[in-house]
């Protein structure tokens, strides 16, 4: 099982093949805001990575992120990543003061849309 660090939250065991922002909520029990319902268009779900982010990203992370302007290094669209290494991430975007009513929408088992590979 992947390790998953969050910063000050603590270190939790995580399924194989779970995406990020389910084991944020599952397994960290965070807030994490993913207000389109994992599906690459809002960018709430954003994480920056501390430690251990994946080589590559999915081209809908990537096109989503180019367009709203976020060039960070290691901020990432946690629905969009799948637990299958130990990872350390910092939570960016929290249902808490966000002003927004829940977290959003249930999210797929499965990465949406449709994974495209590509180098980050």
């Amino acid at each position: 099982m992947p390790k998953l660090t969050v910063a000050g939250v603590g270190e939790f065991d995580v399924p194989q093949g779970k995406r990020l922002v389910q084991a944020l909520i599952d397994e960290a029990g965070t807030d994490q805001l993913h207000a389109c319902g994992g599906v690459a268009r809002c960018t709430t779900c954003r994480v920056r990575f501390v430690e251990g982010e994946p080589d590559k990203m999915t081209a809908a992370e990537q096109e989503v992120l180019r367009a709203r302007g976020v060039t960070e290094a290691g901020v990432r669209l946690s629905c969009q990543i799948v637990c299958d290494h130990d990872m350390s991430v910092e939570l960016i975007s929290r249902l808490e003061g966000s002003g927004r009513k829940d977290q959003g929408g249930p999210v797929a088992d499965e990465i949406q849309p449709q994974p495209v590979w590509v180098e980050k």
